[in-house]
């Protein structure tokens, strides 16, 4: 972050642990939205996709007014892919292949196609935000 923008401005940061096998989910699509107030308009600010380690490192500093952000992180192909990749891996689990969640014709057996959280900025700080998933669920904290 620039030092003209220090202090007026604030910075996010995420990645994403899949607590289903103990690993990063790298290659989830993740989408940066802004507003400024409780009940402003979203805007688009800036997408990534995580890296091998599961971490966006590359998002955009918030642009000055910014209240609100919206992480939107597209989950659905990161678990069909990480099925077709690892059969052998959920053999050894006691869970279905095939989950009752995913609808016919769909197999990734995720339950939540997307991931959206939305927390509130104050100029100046950073954000940190990990998003902890699995198929069936998921949890986020403010990291550090």
């Amino acid at each position: 972050m620039s030092t003209e923008h220090a202090g007026t401005t604030a910075s996010v940061s995420t990645h994403i642990l899949d607590t289903s096998v103990g690993r990063p989910a790298g290659g989830v699509a993740v989408a940066l939205s802004v507003r400024a107030g409780g009940d402003g308009d979203w805007a688009a600010h800036g997408a990534s996709q995580t890296d091998a380690d599961g971490r966006c490192k590359d998002l955009p500093v918030l642009p000055e007014g910014t209240t609100h952000v919206r992480l939107r992180f597209e989950v659905e192909p990161y678990f069909a892919g990480h099925a077709a990749r690892a059969p052998q891996a959920e053999e050894k689990q006691d869970a279905p292949r095939v989950r009752d969640s995913a609808p016919q014709g769909r197999e990734s057996g995720s339950f939540f196609p997307e991931v959206t959280i939305v927390f509130a900025v104050v100029p100046g700080e950073h954000y940190h935000v990990p998003l902890l998933l699995n198929p069936f669920g998921y949890s986020v904290y403010r990291g550090s």
